[in-house]
């Protein structure tokens, strides 16, 4: 092996090294592995960089002066004082440019090595009242961002506590207060005798440097840790509307289908979450889904009861002891398409016939629609494809859809066919329309829970099977179904991992023109009946099946919506997905 001089380069040793390593048989894998982690370009230039940097360093740099920016401003003065020949504009021009002086400020605090906040000097002395061991002085800085803390007043002592430190607001990231903490002044000002909400007005109005004289919790909590939990919103919320909310301006409001990464479940009724793509740091105070759950298994039985009165409101909906902060601004029809169109009605039909049907099994009445933990899912090369499941309001045509978008590319797409029990047309394939079975069979399969929905039309049986949209993703195709929304709850399993498309078509307000004497302008005319029924349905289906839609897909006419729903599966195929934890953590 070559020798290395005094001089090579830690770069250069690393590659000398390389050039030296040998395939052994014995350690043939180790060796492979050393080769291709030091012939990595990345490294290479890491070497470099730190060679340069260790060059640097023994030369003992040292700055010609601590204040080029002082100096700047004194030529600029001295050059205004005079007249000025052509280089001297220039000169004065160029000293006076933003980017330089930002450029000589920066250089004076490297060469000063003043890299900490300016924070004015301790006080010379403490009240005598106080135990000095047992206060403790905090400086914090903060601009004009809220300190992200709560307080309250202890009913017993009186005393000024803090009741709740925010994720990610500047209390949090000091490190240096604690809930529990009793505080004492406020930049000098004694809060003992203040309400909780002058405190807060202080603590608001206050910029920069805020002194804390606190006494310390006895026993001072562990900084909250990281839980990288994710949760999907089953509900909405506005901590506006909850009375039970500690402090409704440190609330976090979110939308149904919302993805809240939850920082801190420490507090069993309140946890600290932040809204998923937002770009404000500080934690919100939401309830948590135990706490919310027994809020939704209460009200339920208030409406079970018909005597209401006698019943006392528990805590959980009742006013709770209030916290205040300086928050303020903190965070600015029932008939539904879901079989093949041979077997649904028509609104004429309907009105004659008026057939008993049975579709799939409602979802259980007994959930409690909170949050569902959630993790991020990209579809692997080799994975199966995910369910592609549509459901849709009156008037979107499910079928005629998906027959569409199977039809442009069938060798990537396939629809799960249905099973019936009528009679075969001379036009019809077996396979191909329908699976043609007898009703002893499919009564049968019933029994065994085969179906994903099933019902009957014209004394005939229908269903779509699990076998039918087993038998498509076996073959490595994105298989499209549509079925009511009651069964998409059969649907959410590991197997099937079902991305759900709600379709619903556009309803346009038409216009009429009314005389010019009376206005000016066209105003929209009420829905005609078909419209209100179309539009009363989506409505229905986001209220109650909100919870189960991954996307909502608005159909202009077949093209656009067929356009639109290749556009969605192709990102099925390359995007990542929130799904719940139990599809992917087996």
């Amino acid at each position: 092996m070559p020798v290395l001089s005094e001089d090579s380069g830690l770069h250069e040793t690393l590659a000398l090294l390389t050039s030296q390593l040998r395939p052994d048989s014995n350690h043939k894998e180790e060796m492979v592995f050393l080769k291709d982690i030091f012939s990595e370009r990345s490294l290479s230039y890491l070497m470099k960089i730190h060679e340069k940097l260790c060059h640097y360093e023994r030369q003992s740099p040292v700055p010609v002066l601590h204040s080029a920016s002082a100096l700047a401003e004194d030529v600029i003065e001295e050059l205004q004082t005079a007249p000025m020949n052509n280089d001297e504009k220039e000169l004065l021009q160029l000293l006076s440019t933003p980017h330089l002086r930002a450029m000589l400020v920066v250089h004076d605090t490297v060469a000063q090595k003043n890299f900490d906040p300016v924070l004015p000097p301790l006080p010379d002395n403490f009240d005598e009242d106080f135990d000095e061991e047992s206060v403790k002085i905090v400086r914090l800085v903060k601009n004009k961002e809220p300190l992200g803390a709560t307080i309250r007043r202890d009913e017993h002592t009186g005393a000024v506590i803090v009741a709740r430190i925010m994720r990610g607001g500047a209390a949090d990231r000091s490190g240096l207060v604690h809930v529990g903490d009793e505080l004492r002044e406020v930049n000098g000002v004694v809060v003992l005798h203040k309400r909780p909400e002058e405190i807060s007005q202080i603590l608001a109005q206050s910029q920069g440097s805020i002194m804390l004289k606190i006494i310390p919790a006895i026993k001072e909590e562990d900084r909250l840790k990281e839980s990288k939990v994710f949760m999907r919103a089953l509900f909405s919320y506005n901590p506006k509307e909850d009375k039970a909310i500690p402090c409704q301006e440190a609330g976090l409001p979110f939308q149904r289908r919302h993805i809240l990464e939850v920082v801190s479940q420490d507090d069993p009724t309140w946890w600290q979450a932040k809204r998923v793509g937002d770009t404000n740091l500080r934690a919100g105070l939401i309830p948590s889904k135990q706490f919310q759950e027994r809020r939704l298994m209460y009200r339920r039985t208030i409406g079970m009861l018909h005597n209401t009165r006698s019943l006392t409101k528990p805590l959980y909906d009742q006013s709770s002891e209030k916290e205040d902060c300086d928050c303020e601004g903190y965070f600015n029809g029932q008939y539904i398409a879901g079989l093949r169109r041979s077997f649904r009605l028509s609104r004429k039909e309907k009105q004659s016939s008026q057939p008993e049907t049975r579709q799939a099994e409602p979802t259980q009445t007994s959930e409690l629609l909170t949050y569902e933990e959630v993790t991020k899912y990209q579809q692997q090369p080799g994975d199966r494809k995910r369910l592609v499941v549509l459901i849709g309001s009156l008037g979107s045509r499910l079928n005629e859809l998906k027959q569409k978008v199977v039809s442009e590319n069938p060798q990537e797409y396939g629809v799960a066919v249905p099973h019936t029990t009528r009679s075969k047309k001379s036009h019809e394939k077996e396979g191909v329309e329908y699976n043609f079975v007898s009703k002893q069979s499919f009564e049968s399969d019933v029994q065994h829970n085969k179906f994903v929905e099933h019902g009957e039309y014209k004394e005939n049986l229908y269903g779509t099977s699990l076998e039918a949209i087993q038998s498509v993703m076996s073959k490595n195709k994105a298989c499209l179904v549509d079925v009511v929304p009651e069964a998409v709850v059969h649907l959410r399993t590991p197997e099937f991992k079902p991305y759900v498309v709600f379709v619903k078509p556009l309803i346009l307000e038409k216009k009429k023109t009314v005389p010019t004497s009376l206005a000016p302008d066209d105003i929209a005319a009420p829905l005609d009946e078909e419209q209100l029924e179309m539009a009363n349905s989506a409505a229905f289906i986001e209220e109650q099946y909100g919870h189960f839609i991954d996307t909502v897909l608005v159909k202009e006419d077949l093209h656009s919506a067929c356009s639109q729903l290749k556009t969605i599966l192709e990102k099925l195929n390359t995007d990542s997905f929130w799904v719940p934890v139990s599809w992917v953590r087996l």
